[in-house]
């Protein structure tokens, strides 16, 4: 896997002083995506154990309140596949750390069991996440009043409770 970017100290993609991660990858391909350097697999560095460690590292302090993933697309097969050591990780190393994730999939649609970015980790993947942004971003329903969303389509969902009531729980702000 490799990654576009990787930030220690970001407040942009989702609540508090956040550590986020841009993986390289994407075949949504939206219109007016503002990463589309990240569709490619291969843009950037590669994802190395050092690149892992650096993410724990950057979660240490306790004003770091956890962890997004975006990208690309966290949810590509090839990248889950990755991405699920480091999410077991830290949920293991800083369990009062949240994890955020962004993907243009829809949760009941396409991460689901026999949906098209299903693999064996997926709900593995899913289980350790706080928030899901999901949703392909719509240039037609832009709106910059959003927060931590680009398009009025895309969601904020709280998987906590989602999984507590077995159904699609939205994030409240």
């Amino acid at each position: 896997m490799y990654y576009g970017a990787l930030k220690t100290c970001d407040i942009a993609n989702g609540s508090g002083v956040r550590v986020t991660l841009f993986v390289s990858g994407c075949t949504n391909a939206c219109k007016g995506c503002f990463q589309k350097e990240t569709w490619d697999f291969h843009y950037g560095d590669l994802y190395t154990k050092e690149t892992e460690d650096k993410i724990m590292e950057a979660l240490y302090p306790s004003y770091v309140q956890g962890l997004t993933l975006l990208g690309g697309e966290p949810f590509e097969i090839e990248n889950q596949k990755e991405l699920i050591k480091l999410v077991r990780r830290v949920k293991k190393e800083y369990p009062e750390k949240n994890i955020w994730c962004y993907t243009g999939f829809t949760l009941e649609k396409d991460l689901i069991e026999g949906g098209k970015r299903h693999c064996e980790v997926t709900d593995e993947m899913l289980s350790y996440l706080d928030v899901l942004v999901d949703g392909k971003f719509e240039e037609d329903l832009k709106d910059i009043r959003l927060k931590f969303r680009g398009s009025s389509n895309q969601r904020l969902i709280d998987m906590n409770e989602t999984r507590k009531q077995n159904k699609i729980v939205l994030l409240e702000l």
